[in-house]
Formats: C-alpha cells, structure tokens, sequence
C-alpha cells in the first residue's frame, strides 16, 4: 500500500526532482494561475483601464516634440512653444499620477492573492497526515509556505501587468508610427525578429538556476530550523558540532548564493545582446530618415519624434520578449506550490459522516492492521476491548507499537485493515472534528507553545475560567508551583517551555487535557518526566478524575499501571499477552519479566 504524499508517491523524505522535469506552460496551468485573479477582477479591469489611459498618454510628448521643432521654433511662435511645453509637462504629471493608482492597485491585488494562497496553503497543510510532517523537512514547507508564495506577489506586478501594459504601448506606438511614415515603420520593425532568438535559451537557463536556487533556500532553512531550534540547539552544544554544523550552513550558503549570482549575470548577459539590437534600429532611422530629409520627404521634428517613439517601440518588444523568461520563473514557483495543493490528504471525513459522543462506549480494535510503508508491518492482528470508564494499559518493549495503537484511535494514521469502533460504529463514520474532540492525548514528547502558562492551559478551552484553570493545575499537583513564581499564570514558558523542567512541563500538560475533560483519555508515557513524589500525587488524582472515563494509558514503568482494569504485552506488533496485573504475573511471561527487571534488587559493584 502506497503512503507517499509526493508526486511520485515515494516515501521517507520528500525530494522533487525539479532538474529533470520541465515546466509544462499548459493551458491547465494557466488557467489554475488565473483562477487566484477572479475574486480581483474589478481591480484587474481598472488596472488595464489605466494601462490604456497611460499608453495613450505616452505617445503625445514624442509629437509635443515635434510640433516643437518643426514649427513653434522655427516660426519663432513663443505663445505656441510655451503651450506645448506645458501640455508636455502635464501629460507627465497626470501619467505619473496614473502610475501611483497602478502601482497600488498592483500591490493590492498580488499581496491579496499572497495572503490568500497562504491561508489555502496553511489550511492544506493542516489536513495532511501526521505521517507527512515525519516525512518531509520543516524547512521544505516553510520555503514552500514563505519564499515560494511570497515570489508569486511579483508575478501579476512583474508579468501580467507588464505583459498588458507593454501589449497596449506597443500597440499604440506601432499604429502611430505607421500613421506618420509607413517606410519608417516598416525598417524600424525588421529589427524586431532580433529580438526573439536568445530568449527561449535564456528562459529555460534561468528557469533551471531559479529551481536549483529555491531547493538550495530550502537547504538553507531546514539547518536553520534543525539547529537554531532549542532542541537542535542543545544537541549541537552538548555534541560540540558548532564548527561542523557551520561548515554545512556554509557550504549551502555558499552553493546557493553561487547560483544567485550566476541567475543575475546570466540576465545581464541577455540584457546586453537585446541592448546590443535596440541600438540598431534609431541608427537605420537616423541614415534613411535622414536621406528622406534631404530629399523633402521628412521633417527634422518627425525624424527626433519617430526615433523617441521607436524607443516606446524597442522597450515593450525587449520586455515582451524577457517576458517568457518571467513566465517561465512563475510557472516554477507555481508548480512548487501546486505540487503541495495537489497531495490529496488521506485521512477526510466521509461525505455522511457524523458527530460523536464517545462517553459511555466501548472502543473495540478487531484485527487491526497498519503499516507505515507497504513492506513493513507495524500492526498486526490487533484485537482487545477498552471497556467504557475503565483503564486499559499497554506495556512492552519500546518499538512494540504500543503508541501506534493509541494514534489510530483519533485517525492521526488510517487501518490499513480490521476494525475500531466506538460503540456501535466504526470510527470513520464520524466526523474527525467531533472525534478528536472527545479525546485528551498527553505525550511523552511535551509540547508548549511560547506564551504564557495560562494561555497554554487555554488552548484546551478559550472559554475556560479561573476556577476551572485552577482546579485542573490543582488536580495535576502543579498549581502550587504555578503561583510561587513572578507572575503566576501569565509566565512566560520559554521556546517549547525551556524555562520549566520536564516534570513541570508534563504536568502542565496533563492539566492542559484535563481541562479539556474528554470522555477518552490517552496517556503516552505521561509520568515518564515526574519524580517519585508527583508520580504519585497524580495516580491519586487521576484515579477521582478518570471515572466514568475511557482511558488508555501507555507506561514503562509499571507502577503507574498495576491497578488497570486490563493490560495488553504488546510485542513486535502484536498484543502477546492480556490480564490483569496479578494474572499477568502469574502466567510468568512477558509482563512477569519485565517486571522483574524493573523490581529485582540492584547490586552495586
């Protein structure tokens, strides 16, 4: 069974191999881009109405100019140079004016399509598996989130603004041109084709360098997020790899800004070949043009007019033509995005599904089955009754499958076969809303967010009061500490609350899911962090707390589960053996060893 969340299905973690695939600029794909404009389009017509005010108005200085020339000068007509002076000027002003509403109009529409791509984005990303997140590097789906959106802000700017703001000059300065002096025109326009041949070659150079330099960002980010964590961190400190932690960052950083300067000097080298041919076309004008004036043909004011028009000519046609190269970086950027839209979660809702109420219901695994990849059995066969408002333990060795079983109960991963149930149903008929949120998860692995305890506390419940926040620290034997520091509740925790101890932070935590108050309860090493002391205030706590709840608690550490109503040995997948604490020991199996292990005397030599 396949449970890869890339394109090509692969597991472990995610690489896209960009280098070997081309960008496909279909018509599929370009409609999918111009899907994110249609909630802008008002603004869009706007934009192209100014774009066509302004083309017009750029045209009307060239000819102020020749006007000038040909006959407020030479007829020594003040009255007249000083209107067409200030008729020029005032077109100036008012284009200008007209570029501020352009310029904001393109900000607002290209940060509006950011800002929604990355809602999408980061609501996508909540849907995907757990399995995803230990697949793929954080700082893949940080550029992905980041850098890759953020670029997409330039492509309505940069392309389909430019695109139709040149489309509208160039097609007005072509007309006008063909209006003053077709012959002209025509030897003005041979220079175009020119134009065109470097440009394929240079999209797909720079299309290939702005792949290669994005994957190298995401290189750069996931050292970043590995080692500048807390975790990573101390792991570097306490391991001395400062120095070879900073060697790779380097050699990325080094790798990735290689590529950045050759992407910029590889456009300044096609900008030069294109600036190269724009030059030979006002030296054609000037040597015909100049032979039609001689002959009386041709004004001086029409040969400075037509050469400044055939610059409002050359420069659309060279941003035109730059703009496949444009195009072709876009289309990368979208197809990065694209690639994480089209990773279909695999854990949904079913289109009838329901809400749940799981108190008072037995949870039933019927020869359950998982597997994390096709060729590696994690599950097998698991069968056991969790009985409603008793206490179910499983002990055995670590990489039994004992915390994959208890993640299959709020679908964090899907059966691969067999049956959970909550009652009467299957766990799938229910909405995964309305089933996690009847569950209370406390992990081995704590986590709390940078912010205040209280604000911790409350994610559980935004609505919770002070008597309730108070009543589950009390309960977790943490309320005390809570209250002896500076500022009690509204103490800050520290990056994944670096500023508690473990003890501290697990029993936060375990507040944190009583506060909750879920019908089901699963507890994965809760008391692995606690000393001897808190461990068993909190027994006694939770043996008032848990009744009438479902719970199901993992422990190595026998003492916390002695009094479960069932323990399940789960062994290399599968659940070995099944009793209680007393029946277990006496069978003098798996569960009597361990517990040998853990309270045979120790001998010290």
């Amino acid at each position: 069974m396949s449970r890869g969340f890339g394109p090509s299905g692969g597991h472990g973690r995610m690489k896209f191999d960009d280098d070997n695939k081309k960008t496909n600029l279909s018509k599929a794909l370009l409609l999918r881009i111009a899907g994110y404009f249609i909630p802008y389009w008002k603004q869009t017509l706007l934009v192209m109405a100014v774009l066509v005010v302004t083309a017009v108005l750029g045209l009307l200085p060239p000819l102020f100019i020749q006007q000038i020339i040909d006959q407020a000068l030479p007829d020594k007509n003040m009255r007249l140079l000083v209107l067409l002076v200030l008729a020029s000027l005032g077109t100036t002003v008012v284009s200008g004016l007209l570029g501020v509403l352009q310029n904001y109009l393109n900000s607002f529409i290209s940060l509006h399509i950011v800002y929604d791509m990355k809602n999408q984005m980061y609501r996508h990303l909540q849907k995907m598996p757990l399995q995803f997140y230990s697949g793929v590097q954080q700082g893949e789906v940080i550029t992905r989130m980041t850098s890759d959106i953020s670029g997409v802000q330039g492509v309505f700017s940069n392309t389909v603004v430019n695109f139709a703001s040149n489309l509208f000059i160039l097609a007005s300065t072509a007309i006008t041109l063909f209006i003053m002096n077709w012959k002209l025109a025509l030897l003005g326009i041979l220079v175009i084709p020119l134009f065109v041949v470097p440009t394929r070659k240079m999209g797909n150079i720079s299309w290939k360098l702005a792949k290669q330099t994005q994957e190298k960002i995401s290189e750069q980010n996931q050292i970043i997020q590995e080692t500048l964590s807390i975790s990573g961190y101390l792991l570097m400190k306490l391991f001395t790899k400062e120095a070879a932690e900073y060697t790779k960052f380097q050699t990325v950083n080094e790798e990735a800004t290689s590529l950045q300067i050759r992407q910029s000097m590889a456009g300044r080298w096609f900008m030069m070949v294109l600036s190269t041919f724009t030059s030979i076309g006002p030296l054609l004008i000037y040597l015909y043009g100049g032979y039609l004036f001689i002959q009386g043909e041709l004004s001086i004011g029409a040969i400075v007019a037509f050469v400044a028009l055939l610059g409002r000519l050359y420069g659309p046609v060279l941003q035109m033509t730059n703009l496949y190269v444009d195009i072709k970086r876009s289309a990368a950027l979208f197809e990065r995005i694209f690639d994480y839209f089209d990773m279909k979660p695999l854990i949904v809702d079913k289109p009838e599904a329901r809400s749940i109420s799981a108190a008072g219901k037995d949870i039933v695994f019927h020869e359950v089955s998982f597997a994390y990849q096709a060729d590696k059995t994690a599950l097998h066969g698991i069968s056991f009754t969790a009985a409603a408002g008793t206490l179910t333990a499983l002990v055995g060795p670590s990489g039994a499958g004992k915390t994959t079983i208890t993640n299959l109960i709020p679908r964090l991963y899907e059966t691969d076969s067999g049956t959970l149930t909550i009652g009467d149903s299957n766990i799938r008929d229910f909405t995964l809303e309305s089933l996690r949120a009847q569950i209370g998860l406390v992990t081995q692995d704590t986590y709390l967010f940078n912010g205040t305890i209280r604000e911790n506390l409350m994610y559980a419940d935004p609505e919770a009061s002070e008597a309730r926040i108070i009543a589950a620290c009390q309960a977790a034997y943490i309320h005390d500490f809570i209250i002896s520091l500076p500022e009690g509740y509204d103490t800050v925790v520290g990056n994944r609350g670096v500023k508690l101890s473990g003890g501290e932070k697990q029993r936060i935590s375990i507040a944190r899911v009583l506060l909750k108050n879920p019908p089901v309860i699963i507890m994965d090493e809760a008391t692995s962090s606690l000393d001897t002391a808190s461990e068993y205030y909190i027994q006694q706590a939770m043996h008032s707390l848990l009744q009438g709840k479902t719970s199901i608690v993992i422990a190595h550490r026998l003492s916390t589960i002695m009094a479960a109503d069932q323990i399940l040995v789960v062994q290399a997948g599968t659940i070995v053996e099944q009793g209680t604490h007393q029946s277990l020991l006496e069978q003098h199996g798996v569960y009597r060893d361990l517990y040998d292990k853990q309270y045979e005397p120790k001998v010290l030599t």
